[in-house]
């Protein structure tokens, strides 16, 4: 909400009647936004039409949180010395936006914050002050405390209820105390950085001048972007129907045939637009945990540095803002179980601070988000012990590596000697795994101990849209999904054996892997009963590797996946559905269910 906007806002076009028919058209969201103004203790706010509309609102609410987004940049880039005058002087100008756009709405309390954070990075950048970590700490608890408001604000918005942070009087005197050259006391309650909401925007340019940025962009409500992606989904099915028509193949008119290949070439140039449009850089996601990770290492005593490579690498919108709470989990895991103190780190010849390394790569039509530290690593043996006791192995078992380390994705299995406010209760590995198997992704595990512990997390570039394989079983076809597929074979009667305790299995290169029959599993009548008459497409999810029956492999093509809605929502086994080209319906597999089901064995 640029002050050109403002000043159209409050035009001609922001009149009496364009705000009566916003609050209208929205009651709630107007109620709830003007209660909120009456608990700020602010009769201007209650009184002013342009706070309780909620189109100019959600424009606040966007603009606010991207100058906050900006300020932390800077701020964490001052502290680390890396900085140049003008970081100082974006941070400032962020702070001073924001001042103007929350006075402009009447709130009075973000105003005054933002002017005496102002106030500081003033003195600052006028050599008057120097910016040490402690004036640091008061700057960043000033941008939290105007997020809290702002996502109060947002939920007044939404028509929820909305609970105002207490006064800033405390936080407004340690400002002013650093302005003052004073050491300030901080404050008791802890920063929010990372229960910030994800941000769908990138942070402004550091510049300041942002017209011509503007002049390029357009920023659109996601619900509508979802929508376009949704309605271009149905463009596809419907163009895939028309090209595998029985009576379409019957036309010999090669100008039909050049029209129909053309649409074909618009539809899949407009789809790859339409999904283009749903990636945003993973940037703005590891830019966040480096906040996460200097808070962390504050609290600890811990010395850390946080190396970021792959920014610029594009995913799904909605799988970045899935990924945030896995990777909060694994950096606070990281510090805590990871990285030594200092002293003990230079004891064994190590640097002081420790490393960690956030990365992003492309690798066969995956995005593999890598997590690594150079601390510990992890304890094999103290995790197979703690897993005894826990019962979650038997005493005598024998697991590989790959095996012993996903036991720590197990819910509650921690091998932390004290619970501490960072981390020790298990309930963080096993939310991580189930986050990236809802992401239809899997985990990788590299660890030496005394070296350090990578965690390798493969997630789809999108979910809109899979590669899946056309699989027939009886009479019914189904989709397997590319990402989980090994390979596939033809298996020979040696292949195949009957182990007592665990059923049928089938070696594959020297292993043997429990064979799962789809039509056993989904109650349909098989082609044949014989394993050797079948196909053999050997899948795996998470730490699960078997072998699964179908009768024959009908084809590939690329699917809409489409919700199966909530009558449908306790079917185990499937993930979704899609349109196939002929009409029917394709029922995609949860290889993840069928995988647990079959009890098949770790992967070693």
């Amino acid at each position: 909400m640029s002050e050109d906007k403002l000043n159209q806002e409050s035009g001609p076009a922001a009149g009496p009647d364009r705000l009566e028919d916003a609050a209208s058209a929205r009651p709630d969201a107007a109620e709830g936004l003007r209660a909120l103004a009456e608990s700020m203790d602010s009769a201007a706010a209650a009184a002013n039409p342009l706070a309780q509309d909620p189109e100019l609102v959600q424009d606040f609410l966007v603009e606010a949180r991207e100058h906050l987004a900006q300020i932390e940049a800077c701020l964490l880039e001052i502290e680390q010395g890396v900085h140049s005058q003008e970081t100082l002087h974006a941070a400032f100008r962020s702070f001073h936006t924001i001042k103007g756009l929350a006075g402009f709405l009447d709130y009075t309390v973000m105003q005054r914050v933002a002017h005496e954070t102002e106030t500081l990075l003033d003195l600052a950048r006028n050599g008057k002050l120097v910016m040490r970590p402690a004036t640091v700490d008061v700057v960043l608890s000033a941008g939290d405390y105007l997020r809290t408001w702002l996502n109060a604000i947002e939920a007044a918005a939404a028509g929820r209820p909305a609970q105002p942070p207490p006064e800033p009087d405390a936080l407004i005197a340690r400002v002013q105390a650093a302005a003052e050259g004073e050491p300030a006391e901080p404050e008791k309650a802890a920063p929010q950085a990372e229960a910030a909401p994800p941000e769908a925007a990138a942070p402004a340019e550091r510049s300041g001048s942002r017209g011509g940025a503007d002049a390029a962009l357009v920023k659109v409500d996601t619900s509508k972007l979802e929508y376009l992606v949704d309605m271009v989904g149905e463009l596809v099915i419907a163009q895939t129907m028309l090209r595998h028509n029985p009576e379409f193949a019957q036309v010999r008119s090669p100008k039909l045939q050049r029209d129909i290949a053309h649409l074909t070439r618009v539809t899949g140039e407009v789809q790859k637009t339409a999904m283009a449009m749903r990636m945003v850089p993973i940037g703005q996601l590891f830019r966040r945990m480096t906040r996460l990770v200097r808070d962390l290492a504050r609290k600890s005593g811990k010395l850390a540095e946080l190396e970021l490579q792959g920014e610029d690498v594009e995913l799904d919108r909605t799988i970045v803002e899935e990924l945030h709470d896995p990777l909060v989990h694994m950096l606070r895991n990281s510090m805590d179980h990871g990285l030594e103190m200092p002293a003990e780190r230079e004891a064994k010849g190590k640097p002081a601070a420790g490393r960690i390394r956030l990365a992003a790569s492309h690798q066969a039509g995956m995005i593999v988000i890598e997590i690594g530290d150079d601390g510990r690593g992890l304890n094999r043996d103290k995790i197979i012990r703690k897993a005894v006791e826990r019962g979650l192995i038997p005493a005598d078992a024998k697991l590989g590596d790959t095996e012993a380390f996903h036991l720590i994705f197990e819910p509650g299995f921690s091998t932390a000697e004290q619970v501490t406010d960072v981390s020790g209760r298990g309930v963080g590995m096993d939310v991580v795994r189930k986050h990236i198997n809802k992401l239809r992704g899997r985990i990788e595990i590299v660890s030496s101990s005394g070296a350090g512990t990578t965690f390798l997390l493969k997630v789809p570039l999108t979910l809109a849209i899979i590669d899946g394989l056309i699989v027939s079983v009886g009479g019914e076809r189904f989709i397997v999904p590319i990402f989980a597929v090994r390979e596939m074979f033809k298996a020979s009667p040696e292949q195949v054996f009957t182990v007592e305790g665990k059923g049928e299995m089938v070696m594959v290169r020297g292993r043997l892997l429990p064979l799962v029959r789809l039509a056993a599993r989904l109650g349909v009548a098989p082609r044949s009963e014989d394993p050797c008459q079948g196909l053999m497409i050997v899948g795996e999810s998470g730490s699960r590797v078997f072998c699964l029956l179908v009768d024959e492999l009908a084809g590939k093509q690329e699917v809409v996946i489409k919700s199966l809605g909530p009558a449908f929502r306790d079917a185990r086994g499937f993930a979704g559905g899609a349109i196939l080209g002929d009409g029917r319906v394709g029922l995609i597999l949860d290889l993840a269910a069928i995988a647990g089901e079959a009890g098949a064995v770790l992967r070693s």
